[in-house]
């Protein structure tokens, strides 16, 4: 979806990328030209020949940008430390359509750590969609998982879809709604 914001771009090698929205992942070739229509989170939706694909940012140097990089914490890290930075990589999550990020648009139901023996730390998230058929399910739990795993001190992740209560547009944030018009 082009619009006036949207920066074109040449794929400078092949590149994994996922179709949106329905999931399946694909390899663009290098030169393939395009637009950069959302580049939020680290992450890239792009439009090339009618149609929108999702580029992880591991992926940005494809795209002539510079990879993400990986999140921080100070070796003295509290629970608060962690927690807040977990909930920081949550908020780097987006859904390839949609330019709100997964807590403003409510879907994120539970995010608890818990301590391990060995000094760790493991993150259980639950988490729905915009819709339960969504193609992108898959894709955002992976995303999800990526994150959280490169938080410092996180040792496992469990991210599960769920889908009671289903979502509806009441669960997203004030400043969400009032971005999508929907307040």
């Amino acid at each position: 979806m082009y619009s006036r914001n949207s920066e074109p771009f040449r794929l400078e090698r092949d590149c994994a990328a996922v179709l949106v929205p329905q999931g399946d992942k694909v390899t663009l070739p290098a030169g393939s030209i395009g637009y950069i229509s959302q580049a939020l989170g680290g992450s890239y939706t792009v439009y090339i020949e009618g149609n929108l694909f999702r580029i992880a940012g591991a992926d940005a140097d494809a795209l002539g940008k510079e990879p993400v990089t990986a999140p921080e914490l100070p070796p003295d890290a509290s629970d608060e430390d962690v927690e807040k930075l977990v909930w920081q990589q949550l908020r780097t999550c987006f859904d390839p359509e949609i330019p709100i990020n997964i807590v403003d648009l409510g879907l994120v139901y539970e995010c608890t750590l818990s301590h391990r023996d060995d000094g760790k730390r493991d993150v259980r998230v639950r988490m729905t969609l915009t819709a339960p058929g969504c193609g992108m399910g898959d894709i955002l739990v992976s995303d999800v998982t990526a994150k959280l795993e490169g938080v410092p001190t996180i040792g496992q992740t469990d991210i599960g879809l769920v889908f009671d209560p289903p979502w509806n547009q009441s669960m997203m944030s004030e400043s969400a709604r009032l971005e999508t018009g929907m307040y």
